[in-house]
């Protein structure tokens, strides 16, 4: 009788690869191998035959998470692996409406086991960034409001500056294509944290939800005014279409509404987040809209930006008014979670537009160079 026991990558044992090795890892071959194992019906009894794929996919784990959060120059290349492989298994929890087989691995131990991993490591390096008990010390809805404020409308930085005034057409479209990844799956994540008791917070947050999914009608949804943006160029319209473009930066803002959305012992660091996601969209979305406006592209090049910039700017007010605030009421010893998600999504959404902007001119600078 086969066992049903699972045999569960240890990683603490992997042995160490020297330093002239780690450089040269090749994550490629590792996400190559992992998305073999995804694929194989029934993963965690299958282990023992997959032993060899198993263990070099674990080896690169363990050496990329050393080269991302423990070298203090941090590594891009070991970030993106561990960034891609920890979005690989997140997916999971969306249905994308393709082979039901696919989504066999769904609950796999083994999986659990590899994000877990990388989501500890991650979390610590993520959570060194933030001084928790400063924020632990402020008035939490003080704080909140005086963000809100002064997020709604801030300075333009040097990257919305860029995009504004120089991005070229060719660099708009390179920004649909990395937009794309989460434009064309737009609040999918939110609806992970609807279920449960109802309340005012929840009523209003599937308010957001319906806004965001045109309120059940397929023509009105977000995601479509998105589509449309990219077929004004003959661009691909599939989910993940362009998903080999997106930042390291980027994918770690999504692999973070997964794990807040996931675990609902987040819920305040996650509603902190939606925040000021809500309150600060706008102000990007218009940088968006100047830069198409410049570039003179038709009214489908930028229909999104514009529905985005009326629905969030009322998104935003919801967020702060009727999720935030009351939350901070009835949570009072924990509402400083509110403020460290809010604090986390600004500090990740920042380092995502600058990791955008920078690809954008390689790719402009590249077209140059093209004779």
């Amino acid at each position: 009788m086969q066992s049903n026991i699972v045999t569960l990558p240890n990683f603490e044992a992997v042995v160490d690869i020297p330093q002239a090795k780690e450089k040269n890892i090749q994550y490629d071959r590792a996400e190559q191998l992992f998305l073999e194992l995804l694929a194989i019906n029934d993963l965690d009894n299958q282990l023992n035959q997959e032993a060899a794929k198993a263990r070099e996919v674990e080896q690169a784990i363990s050496t990329a998470i050393k080269a991302a959060y423990e070298n203090s120059n941090g590594d891009d290349r070991a970030h993106l692996f561990l960034q891609r492989i920890l979005y690989w298994i997140n997916r999971l929890k969306l249905f994308w409406y393709d082979d039901l087989r696919n989504y066999d691995n769904e609950r796999s131990l083994y999986l659990s086991c590899c994000r877990n991993q990388i989501e500890a490591a991650w979390q610590a390096w993520e959570l060194a960034q933030i001084d928790v008990p400063a924020l632990q010390k402020l008035n939490v809805k003080q704080a909140l409001i005086e963000r809100a404020a002064a997020d709604l409308e801030p300075p333009l930085s040097p990257e919305s500056r860029y995009i504004r005034e120089q991005m070229s057409e060719v660099g708009y479209r390179h920004l649909l294509a990395i937009g794309s990844f989460d434009g064309l799956v737009e609040g999918s994540r939110l609806s992970r944290i609807l279920g449960g008791a109802a309340n005012e917070v929840q009523c209003t947050l599937v308010r957001v939800l319906l806004e965001e999914y045109g309120n059940g009608r397929l023509s009105r949804k977000h995601s479509t005014f998105f589509a449309q943006m990219l077929a004004e160029f003959g661009m691909n319209t599939e989910p993940e279409g362009y998903f080999d473009l997106v930042p390291w930066e980027v994918l770690a803002c999504a692999n973070q509404n997964f794990l807040t959305t996931e675990r609902k012992r987040y819920f305040l660091r996650y509603s902190g987040a939606l925040t000021y996601f809500e309150v600060a969209g706008p102000a990007a979305y218009k940088n968006y809209l100047a830069a198409a406006q410049r570039l003179q592209l038709s009214d489908a090049a930028m229909g999104y930006w514009e529905l985005h910039i009326r629905e969030d700017e009322r998104h935003g007010q919801w967020m702060l008014d009727s999720v935030a605030l009351p939350l901070a009421q009835q949570y009072a010893d924990d509402a400083w979670e509110l403020l460290l998600g809010y604090d986390q999504e600004k500090l990740m959404s920042d380092r995502a537009a600058q990791a955008v902007v920078q690809s954008i001119k390689t790719t402009e600078q590249a077209t140059l160079s093209i004779p």
